[in-house]
């Protein structure tokens, strides 16, 4: 389903959407594009601009502020660094900083506090302003505080403080912006890939128009070396076709009359005619990039965990550090009242949990891309974090295990029948039917070229067989049981050959004409190449691999054991398969369902992690949480090592989050100066909480070198 274009969400909180930019009403952040779409504008940076102008502008101010706070530990410094001309110049430079470059802090705290979500920024403004403040009451009107809290005979000031608070909150902003950037660089990257204008065929003549206004029906001639502008079929000439960059197969792809091309891909060798089928946000491109982009604003369960977190952290650090001021008015020594403001700033700061808000996000953030990279297409991060957990592996036989295009590979027909006669029959009916097999039939005829007649009042039997009229004469297709409740008997001779051939891994074809048996065809869908490897790197992963088919029990059990399945359940219907996937969710399994065909669909839905075959249709990607863009069972390993990875990191990144709350707030509030004299400056808290969420990152970032 098409995502509208102009649709712009929170990164904290993905519940928020909007038709235009704008502030998050609960946490003030900048909103921000939820889809990247193939024929809309760039993505926005305007709040990367502004934030690394606010940063470098701030760091201009504050870093003299900074080398004049410190001025005392210079050795036979000036004294003019120490008087009032440089409190006043301390003065003039942070108050840009603070309320300029930092301004965005302040709105976002204040909207925290109107929409009763507390967060970082509710800790930032707080410690910021109050730093600010008591430092400009304390120049404005030195004469309210008592002789105590002098310094130089001057109360003490922490605009240094405030400004450098600011500067590292705006050094742990950008670093977020440009890495939530970076990683959708890879996605957007597909996007470059479509040609700017496409070669229309009309009336005769070709002529060159821009891509947008390309139409589904055109015609298009695409010469060797450009791009396949869109989706389409190609009618006219031969060619190969590099689609490496879709599905990640080196090789280049013979296309013929009626094969499938992608948008993006490259010719190689032929000139073609194609019939344009997708266009503009229908193309796999785009619906890839839209997918992803939705993945990466998802959220996974575990992320649950730190919001509920936060919701109990905020209130309790800011009762911290209102018992922090109060100790050291009560206990502290002089001057008391700066002791007590200087340590609750302390303690706000470091404990500002925007590491904890990073950490999940970041994390599946980048490991959607780096998926993405790899033609592992995840759908929402609740997939990804539960393919981690999976232990049983379930999978259809043709098109997942096998290559999906079965060939016809010997025709028995009874006395009195031709080969041809038998085959042309069955594939007067099969035509109308969407079964891979049916297509083997139909092809095979055409092959041959056998006259395909049109039938009458067909009607298809899920998982039994087809059925229709051709001049007045019933013709049956399907499975032996489905031919005898429609009246045809005296099987047992060709379920007797029948079984030789299913014992070679062959699906076998019953044929019945005018109430009569006409024979069988015997069809073989080749197993993947890959498929062995992958089935047993899977098992290495301690998955239990399961198939349900459709097809007969012999040739079912002939797939397994070339492969080694642990598992295999032939006959299986549709919705078998789906009451199948839920007993073994019910048994405590956690299960994963990959398929590729319409049939699977339920199944898909009903598993916790669906996974679809890129090379599948539709209604099976729309049912599945992931998407193997090449259709190959190695994309499933590589599913499983990424979610591994992400997980693995997330927890990593929590660590992170939490490990300089947990140690800087007993320091911060200065529980230790009584043994040790330890005391935490706002400045290294500032450090310290920035160097939470600067590890986070790096640690997320990490990600994009995973080996899958």
């Amino acid at each position: 389903m098409s995502v509208p274009e102009n649709v712009y969400t929170c990164p904290m909180h993905p519940e928020i959407e909007r038709d235009k930019p704008g502030d998050c009403p609960i946490c003030g952040m900048a909103l921000e594009r939820k889809t990247i779409s193939a024929a809309g504008p760039d993505d926005d940076d305007s709040e990367l601009t502004d934030m690394t102008h606010r940063l470098w502008i701030g760091a201009a101010f504050t870093l003299p502020v900074f080398l004049l706070a410190m001025s005392h530990l210079i050795p036979n410094a000036p004294p003019w660094l120490s008087g009032d001309a440089s409190r006043w110049i301390q003065f003039a430079l942070t108050t840009p900083v603070v309320l300029w470059a930092g301004w965005p802090f302040f709105v976002r705290g204040w909207r925290s506090f109107l929409s009763r979500h507390l967060n970082m920024f509710t800790l930032i403004s707080i410690g910021v302003g109050v730093a600010w403040l008591y430092s400009c009451v304390a120049l404005f009107f030195p004469g309210l505080f008592p002789p105590a809290m002098a310094h130089h005979e001057k109360p003490g000031l922490y605009f240094e403080a405030a400004a450098m608070i600011t500067v590292l909150v705006l050094v742990g902003q950008v670093l977020e912006l440009r890495a939530r950037r970076r990683t959708g660089s890879a996605i957007r990257s597909l996007l470059d890939l479509t040609p700017p204008s496409a070669r229309v065929v009309r009336n005769g003549t070709e002529q060159d128009v821009a891509l947008t206004e390309v139409k589904t029906g055109d015609r298009l001639r695409v010469r060797p070396g450009e791009k396949i502008p869109v989706d389409g079929v190609l009618l006219e000439g031969r060619t190969t076709v590099n689609e490496s960059m879709i599905t990640g197969e080196a090789l280049p792809v013979e296309k013929g009359a009626n094969d499938k091309v992608i948008g993006g891909t490259l010719n190689n060798t032929g000139s073609f005619v194609m019939e344009a089928e997708r266009v503009g946000d229908e193309t796999v491109l785009a619906q890839i990039v839209r997918m992803v982009s939705e993945a990466q604003r998802s959220r996974a369960p575990i992320q649950r965990l730190a919001d509920k977190v936060s919701g109990y952290f905020v209130p309790a650090v800011l009762l911290a550090a209102v018992i922090t001021f109060a100790a050291w008015i009560w206990l502290g020594p002089e001057p008391r009242l700066a002791h007590a403001i200087v340590n609750a700033v302390a303690v706000l700061i470091i404990a500002c949990p925007c590491a904890l808000g990073l950490a999940t996000p970041m994390s599946v953030m980048v490991g959607v891309g780096r998926g993405a990279h790899a033609g592992v297409l995840v759908k929402n991060a609740g997939a990804l974090e539960l393919m981690e957990k999976v232990t049983t592996l379930v999978v259809d036989k043709t098109g997942t295990l096998t290559e999906g295009k079965p060939r016809v590979t010997k025709i028995i027909a009874a006395a009195g029948q031709t080969e041809d006669d038998l085959l042309a029959a069955a594939a007067a009916v099969e035509q109308q039917s969407e079964h891979p097999l049916a297509g083997a039939i139909v092809a095979s005829a055409r092959e041959r070229k056998l006259a395909i007649e049109n039938i009458q009042d067909f009607s298809s039997t899920t998982g039994g067989g087809v059925i229709g009229s051709k001049d007045g004469t019933q013709v049956v297709v399907g499975q032996p049981e489905f031919l005898r409740r429609n009246g045809i008997s005296g099987l047992e001779n060709f379920e007797a050959q029948a079984r030789d051939l299913q014992a070679e891994g062959q699906t076998v074809i019953f044929v019945g004409i005018a109430d009569r048996p006409a024979g069988l065809i015997a069809i073989s869908d080749p197993i993947k190449q890959s498929t062995p490897g992958a089935i047993r790197e899977l098992q290495r992963l301690d998955l239990k691999v399961i198939m349900l088919t459709g097809d007969n029990e012999r040739t079912a059990k002939a797939v397994a054991k070339k492969l080694g399945l642990d598992q295999v359940e032939a006959g299986v219907a549709p919705k078998d398969k789906h009451e199948r996937v839920e007993a073994l969710r019910r048994d405590g399994s956690i299960v994963a369902m990959a398929g590729d065909g319409i049939n699977d669909a339920p199944a898909l839905a009903a598993a916790d992690v669906g996974i679809a075959m890129g090379t599948g249709t539709d209604v099976a990607m729309e049912s599945a949480g992931i998407t193997l863009v090449k259709g190959d069972l190695n994309g499933i390993v590589q599913a499983i090592h990424l979610s591994r990875a992400v997980m693995r990191n997330i927890r990593q990144n929590l660590f992170f989050a939490f490990i300089y709350n947990a140690l800087g707030i007993p320091i911060a509030a200065g529980m230790f100066y009584p043994f040790f004299g330890w005391l935490l400056s706002p400045i290294i808290a500032g450090a310290a909480m920035s160097l939470s969420s600067v590890s986070v990152i790096g640690n997320a970032l990490r990600l994009q070198r995973v080996r899958l």
